[in-house]
């Protein structure tokens, strides 16, 4: 089956049909593990003279298609090619002498199977709760498709709606607006109701259904998550509403109506997901003390690129990531200060340094622009997208002045919002506002740029960042101390343990990753940082985690029991991944209890996660 040529990780004819509107009519079912119902499209012809409709679907039971011909639905004979392992079937459904600008409206009856990666169900005993199963769908970057038939491409932007039966007494929740609530006929399910009017890719609709509380922040902001932990969780996000206000501050006004945040249980592979009107979040952000909601600004952020301003296909996913990635760190400095702002942009450096090594530095899939024909776009993730494109953007500010920027950035919101774009899109605007705003030195400055290297270009961006260094400072001498100490008795005399509790979050990982540069440290030191700093006991998941990358790299044993918890007991695959690569490479022990505990934990990541994590080992 040919793929698009907009998309080339779509089958569905996005040259020829496009969709406007989804309405989805689905029954949850814990005991089979499935969604069951329809799918009612509508879209329009752009051309003339095509004969069908092409949707993508995977691991999807089709039971049958009907198409609206005036104003009756009549059931035809639809076709699904073979399925490729990665890209899923392309279901066509048949037009009858379609000319450019017609209308149609197709309803497929189909239920979702296990094999499918867009949703996860949870037993009772993977909850919090321990008494009622649970449900989340995860859709970016291509698992849009096995939830419903769709143009499963970024380029293609819907409204939708949806009832969603579920069984009591349990509660849905969708990327939409709830609209009603009401009792089935039967008395056993609950009818939920939902509006979605603002248009969407289709990676961002979404769906949890499960034993929900919700506590209000304030009256367009609220946070769900299970009953046990709704009052920790409205405590750890309780300043999101001063975060929105923030980014609106910085960007212009928010248009999606409520922004409600939703924590998930352990298993969610990531650390955000920006579904509209409900933000999913892992709950290795709840350190309790509020020190790792930096993702939340992420996520606000994502409000206005990413959901508004969308990228077009997955080569130009740093649109998304590198913009949001950019405002994030605009809304902490408005917040904490810049030098907040420093702190993250060096450690979002050193991330990518580590992603480019991991990658290699001459890999295609380093390029911001990326050629992803025939590639799983999951494949292709890494921070690269986040970092370099932020990097872009920041280099974009500081050359052109922060204020015009703070402009230009308002602009480029302004002028694409509601659409897909690709980076071209990007470079035409940021051209056409310097000439009709700026002056010939501005002008200057943008000739100036390496834009193929910067769009094309493997490796590192082609320019040298250097920043502030004064609030890494307390970190890095504290880390100088440690290593000039290293071969010494160490005593709390001369490392007390409130020189490193009174660091930020980030000052904490910037130490622990300069250790961890220096070389081969030695076990005895690495075994009294650990008792008096806590690490390996530590509810900061970002400090735990760096203290064990820091461990395992010195091939440092004691840590083993640390890092097999840490990955059972979660499946954010930011420290997932790198956890297993760091055991495995630690020894023959460490590979060996590394494949055992992936295989004892397999079944409880997300499939993405355990996807990933299973291709890492090369399994």
């Amino acid at each position: 089956m040919q793929v698009s040529k907009i998309d080339v990780n779509s089958y569905a004819n996005l040259e020829e049909t496009t969709t406007d509107h989804v309405h989805l009519d689905l029954t949850v079912d814990f005991n089979a593990s499935n969604l069951s119902g329809s799918a009612l499209i509508s879209g329009r012809v752009l051309k003339d003279n095509v004969d069908a409709v092409v949707f993508d679907t995977n691991h999807l039971d089709i039971k049958h298609v009907w198409t609206k011909r005036g104003t009756e639905f009549v059931q035809v004979e639809s076709k699904i090619s073979d399925p490729h392992a990665v890209f899923g079937s392309a279901l066509s459904v048949p037009f009858a002498n379609a000319r450019s600008g017609d209308h149609f409206a197709i309803r497929i009856e189909y239920t979702t199977t296990k094999a499918g990666c867009a949703i996860q169900f949870l037993s009772p005993e993977q909850t919090l709760g321990k008494k009622h199963p649970y449900l989340f769908t995860q859709c970016q970057p291509i698992y849009a498709r096995s939830l419903f038939p769709c143009q499963d491409s970024p380029s293609v932007k819907i409204s939708y709606s949806a009832s969603i039966r579920v069984p009591k007494p349990l509660t849905a929740l969708m990327s939409a607006i709830a609209t009603s609530s009401s009792e089935s006929d039967s008395g056993d399910f609950t009818v939920f109701n939902f509006e979605q009017k603002t248009t969407i890719p289709s990676y961002l609709v979404a769906l949890v259904v499960g034993n929900l509380a919700t506590a209000k922040i304030s009256d367009r902001c609220a946070v769900w998550s299970e009953p046990e932990t709704i009052d920790a969780c409205a405590w750890e996000f309780a300043e999101m509403e001063k975060t929105l206000q923030t980014a609106e501050e910085l960007i212009t006004p928010y248009q999606w109506g409520r922004y409600d945040l939703l924590v998930l249980p352990p298993s969610f592979p990531y650390g955000g997901m920006e579904n509209p009107c409900l933000t999913f979040v892992t709950p290795t952000l709840l350190a309790s003390d509020r020190s790792l909601t930096d993702v939340i600004a992420h996520e606000i952020a994502h409000s206005w690129s990413g959901n508004l301003v969308t990228a077009k296909n997955w080569e130009h996913f740093w649109l998304n990531e590198g913009w949001t990635t950019y405002f994030e760190r605009k809304i902490v400095s408005r917040l904490s200060g810049e030098d907040a702002r420093q702190l993250s942009l060096a450690l979002g450096y050193r991330s990518l340094k580590n992603d480019v090594e991991l990658y290699g530095k001459d890999s295609p899939l380093t390029a911001l622009v990326p050629n992803l024909d025939g590639i799983d776009p999951d494949d292709a993730y890494s921070r690269i997208p986040y970092e370099k494109g932020s990097l872009l953007i920041y280099y974009l500010e500081q050359l052109f002045d922060p204020v015009i920027w703070s402009h230009i950035s308002k602009m480029y919101i302004r002028k694409f919002e509601g659409q897909s774009i690709g980076t071209g899109d990007f470079y035409d605007f940021l051209k056409k506002y310097v000439e009709h705003y700026l002056d010939r030195d501005a002008e200057k400055k943008l000739e100036s740029v390496n834009w193929d290297a910067w769009f094309k270009g493997p490796g590192m961006p082609p320019v040298e960042f250097k920043f502030d260094e004064k609030p890494q400072h307390v970190a890095t001498e504290l880390a100088d101390r440690w290593w000039a100490n290293r071969e010494s008795a160490y005593s709390l005399d001369e490392f007390p343990p409130q020189q490193f509790s009174a660091l930020l979050t980030q000052q904490k990982v910037i130490f622990l990753n300069s250790l961890k540069d220096k070389g081969d440290a030695p076990h005895a030191m690495l075994g009294f940082l650990d008792r008096i700093y806590g690490l390996s006991s530590s509810h900061n998941c970002e400090v735990r985690f760096s203290w064990l990358m820091l461990a395992l790299a010195n091939h440092y044993e004691d840590v083993f029991d640390s890092t097999v918890a840490m990955l059972s007991e979660q499946g954010r695959m930011k420290y997932t991944r790198p956890l297993y690569r760091a055991m495995a490479a630690s020894g023959e022990k460490g590979n060996s209890l590394a494949i055992k505990t992936f295989s004892s934990c397999r079944s409880s990541y997300h499939p993405i996660c355990a996807r990933m994590v299973a291709g890492d080992f090369g399994i």
